[in-house]
């Protein structure tokens, strides 16, 4: 056989193949499979951290253990600790003026209060699972209603 008839070899794992796309296991901007997870983990990692209430340590390890080593996972982490330092002041200034409005007003301001606070509960699961599936995917997300304070 000559070597026009030899069907073209799978390029090695991590590089081109001939058409110019990424070899499988890389994402669109060079990021392998552990990235994609370290990056994923950056953002569902909050919902076990929320559970003793600080939902930014599971971003803040990610980005301690691995954000020096991929750009990737850097990216993620920074945006999902971004996020969850901001809810959390949304959180805390949002308590402190409902429990104020609530005795101000007898109770009655809390017919607002809980339906807002509900919403920004769905809000939150919503954005991170939706941050969780793009980094998953290898692509960046950027959350809503973010103070940009870690870069």
């Amino acid at each position: 056989m000559s070597d026009e008839q030899l069907p073209p070899t799978q390029p090695p794992y991590g590089g081109q193949n001939p058409y110019g796309q990424p070899a499988y296991g890389l994402g669109g901007d060079g990021s392998t499979v552990d990235d994609r997870n370290w990056g994923s983990a950056a953002h569902w990692g909050s919902f076990v951290s929320a559970f003793v209430a600080l939902a930014f340590l599971a971003p803040l390890l990610v980005l301690l253990l691995k954000g020096p080593q991929s750009a990737f996972v850097r990216r993620h982490a920074v945006e999902s600790l971004n996020f969850q330092i901001s809810m959390l002041i949304y959180g805390t200034v949002g308590g402190i003026v409902a429990v104020i409005l609530a005795f101000v007003t007898f109770g009655l301001a809390l017919l607002v209060i809980i339906p807002a606070a509900l919403a920004l509960c769905v809000l939150w699961v919503a954005t991170v699972v939706q941050g969780s599936i793009k980094a998953s995917q290898g692509l960046d997300y950027r959350y809503p209603l973010t103070l940009r304070f870690v870069s």
